[in-house]
C-alpha cells in the first residue's frame, strides 16, 4: 500500500494512526499542502479531492480518511476500529463524526487560508475564527464522552476509529494554542494514546517530511 501524505494534516494522521494499529506497511509518499503539491495536475488526476490523505491498495484509490479506515477495518479486520455491535458502532460515529463533520472543516488549512488570503482576515481574527470552533466542537465531544465513553479509551479499553479521530484534532488545537482545561475527559484519553506504541508511530514530528 502506498499512502500519499502530509505530516501535519489531521486527517492523514487519522490514517497512520490505523494502519499502525493494524501493523500494516505501507509506503510513505509526501505532498506538501503548504507549497500547494495537493493542486498540481498529476496529483489532481489521482484524488480529484487534491486533499491529503490518498491510499492506493493495488488498483484502488481512496480519498477521505474515514472512508479509508472503513476500508481497512473490511480488508484487514483486526484489529476493528469500527465495532460490528450496533449500538457500539453508532456511538463510535457519533463522536468521530463530532470531530470529523463539525471541528475538522471549518478549521483546516484551506478554510484559514482563504480567511486571510480572499476575505482578508488578520491573524488575530483567523485565530479566534480556530479558536471558536475547536471551544464548540470540544464542547460537545466532552459531553458525548461524559454519557457515554468508558475505559482508557474513548469507548473501552481498546482503539477504536473514535480515537484515531480525537488524537490529531487535540494535537492541532494544542499546536494553535487553544486552551484545553474545560475538557479533561478529552486530555486524558489523549495523553492515554500518546503513551501507546501506535499512536507515536504515527505521530507528525516522525514522518520523513517533518519540518518545525
Amino acid at each position: 500500500m502506498q499512502l500519499h501524505s502530509f505530516f501535519n494534516s489531521s486527517t492523514s494522521y487519522r490514517v497512520r494512526i490505523a494502519l499502525a494499529l493494524k501493523g500494516l506497511p505501507y509506503d510513505y509518499l509526501p505532498v506538501n499542502l503548504r507549497r500547494q503539491e495537493q493542486r498540481a495536475a498529476d496529483y489532481v488526476a489521482l484524488n480529484p479531492s487534491a486533499g491529503v490523505p490518498l491510499l492506493v491498495d493495488g488498483d484502488l484509490r481512496l480519498s477521505q480518511s474515514l472512508a479509508i479506515v472503513d476500508y481497512l477495518d473490511a480488508t484487514h479486520p483486526a484489529p476493528r476500529l469500527i465495532p460490528a455491535d450496533t449500538l457500539a458502532r453508532a456511538r463510535v460515529l457519533e463522536l468521530s463524526d463530532a470531530i470529523s463533520c463539525d471541528i475538522h472543516p471549518v478549521n483546516n488549512m484551506r478554510i484559514l487560508r482563504y480567511l486571510q488570503d480572499v476575505l482578508g482576515a488578520s491573524d488575530e481574527q483567523k485565530n479566534a475564527w480556530y479558536h471558536h470552533w475547536i471551544r464548540e466542537g470540544l464542547t460537545a465531544v466532552e459531553a458525548l464522552l461524559a454519557r457515554h465513553g468508558h475505559g482508557a479509551y474513548c469507548f473501552g479499553d481498546a482503539p477504536t476509529l473514535a480515537d484515531c479521530c480525537l488524537v490529531p484534532q487535540v494535537a492541532n488545537a494544542q499546536r494553535m494554542g487553544c486552551d484545553l482545561s474545560a475538557y479533561p475527559r478529552v486530555l486524558r484519553i489523549h495523553e492515554h494514546c500518546n503513551a501507546q506504541p501506535a499512536f507515536q508511530q504515527a505521530a507528525p514530528a516522525l514522518q520523513p517530511d517533518y519540518t518545525s
